[in-house]
């Protein structure tokens, strides 16, 4: 069996806290050289001083641990994601199995050039073109000049920045910026690629670019780290995953059981919700009832393409309610609209009242992918007219996962075949003396 290619053992990482007496460590600096200035010497024996020092103490006592005994291994071509909340340690980690920071305590071991992204023009010098610093971090990652002229065509295509490729990206904006670094990152074929959530900064389709390129990488067998806090990408892109909680790691193994632990936090719920009371509305309908909160039945909002789309409404009523009715529109992650439903107007309710009320879709036939809601109560449909009384756009965010095993051109769906699964085709070849 071969080697991990990062194996990274009890890794450590502490800050010092805190500030010098009253005064930031900027402030004292600045007094001690406008001293040295005035040639005013400094009497280390002196009562200022000594409390001075006594406040130092007292500042640099407060301890911040990042990481606390972090050990895993990576196998060479596996594809890991790294997920956890704010604060969880994950980018320190990162920047120091990046080297860009030393670990307090604990030991890393990289078989292989590593090429990282960790925030928006990581490596990039601000003063030279997108072109120079192409070849600046190529030369970083040990590549030659022609081999880094034979990819040189392929970054600026994908970063889509050939008008200003000569420009000093000092002048590029947030997006253009990224787009150049993952470019870079992507194409300059280091043996390990770490990516971090910067890929936010871009616009959705630069997004679904990178996550494409990044399978490809994966695909020729190279190793990748990916930091995000969309689940749909790291569940799309990573085999298994590693779960970060106050600087420790609390999980490390497949993917799904990973993002489950993830969204759990610890805690024995297995469902999802999503409280709609105080979320803005784009549309007013009349206000005779009103969305107080939507749940699905599952932590993972993911669904598969034989099962029934469904989850569970909590109305309020302000007005006797009779004959409410729910419809819904499924938007893919872009925005664009997928197609649209009503339910039966069968719901009463007295005024002040609430009711839960579960929704279903009949196994949609929806392509895989990512999608979400928009939802309107009201009374009528769009044949005889309606009218609304709450609508809510934007919500309840889901996945269709691609089957499981082998199941044709449904496992492998390309976008551009649209957002609906058809049912397959019947073919019968028809005997030659029926051709006329």
């Amino acid at each position: 069996m071969s080697k991990p290619i990062i194996e990274v053992k009890g890794i450590s990482k502490c800050y010092k806290l805190g500030s010098i007496g009253a005064q930031t460590m900027r402030d004292e600096v600045e007094a001690f050289f406008a001293r040295f200035k005035k040639n005013k010497p400094i009497d280390p024996t002196s009562a200022e001083n000594s409390k001075l020092k006594t406040a130092n103490s007292a500042a640099g006592s407060s301890e911040f641990w990042a990481l606390r005994d972090v050990s895993f291994d990576v196998q060479p071509g596996e594809v890991v994601g790294i997920i956890g909340r704010n604060g969880a340690g994950k980018s320190t980690l990162l920047k120091i199995l990046s080297r860009i920071t030393e670990p307090t305590s604990g030991e890393i071991r990289v078989r292989g050039r590593i090429a990282s992204l960790l925030e928006v023009g990581t490596g990039f010098h601000p003063e030279l073109s997108g072109r120079e610093n192409i070849f600046l971090n190529g030369a970083i990652l040990g590549m030659t000049k022609a081999e880094i002229r034979a990819k040189f065509d392929e970054i600026v295509d994908f970063a889509g920045v050939e008008q200003f490729i000569d420009t000093p990206v000092k002048r590029y904006s947030s997006g253009m910026y990224v787009r150049l670094a993952f470019a870079v990152a992507a194409h300059l074929e280091p043996e390990i690629l770490i990516v971090d959530e910067v890929l936010a900064v871009g616009d959705a389709e630069f997004q679904k670019k990178c996550l494409g390129k990044m399978k490809d990488v994966a695909g020729h067998g190279r190793t990748i780290l990916f930091v995000s806090h969309n689940m749909s990408a790291v569940l799309q892109l990573t085999s298994s995953a590693l779960v970060m909680e106050h600087g420790h790691v609390s999980f490390f193994g497949e993917t799904s059981t990973a993002v489950e632990k993830y969204f759990s936090g610890g805690v024995t719920s297995s469902v999802t919700t999503f409280n709609l009371e105080s979320k803005p509305r784009k549309f007013d309908g009349t206000g005779a009832a009103r969305l107080v909160s939507l749940k699905y039945d599952r932590l993972v909002p993911i669904f598969h393409p034989d099962e029934d789309f469904q989850f569970t409404a909590k109305i309020h009523a302000f007005e006797e309610i009779a004959n409410l009715r729910f419809s819904m529109t499924v938007f893919t992650s872009d925005g664009t609209p997928v197609g649209s439903c009503f339910g039966p107007d069968n719901v009463t309710m007295a005024n002040g009242t609430s009711a839960n009320i579960q929704v279903s879709l009949p196994r949609p036939k929806l392509a895989p992918g990512q999608y979400y809601c928009g939802l309107a109560i009201g009374k009528g449909n769009h044949k005889t007219g309606h009218t609304d009384f709450d609508v809510v756009l934007d919500t309840l965010p889901f996945e269709i996962r691609p089957a499981e095993g082998d199941q044709g051109t449904l496992s492998t769906w390309t976008r551009g075949w649209g957002s609906v699964v058809f049912e397959p085709l019947n073919q019968e070849l028809l005997d030659s003396s029926d051709l006329r």
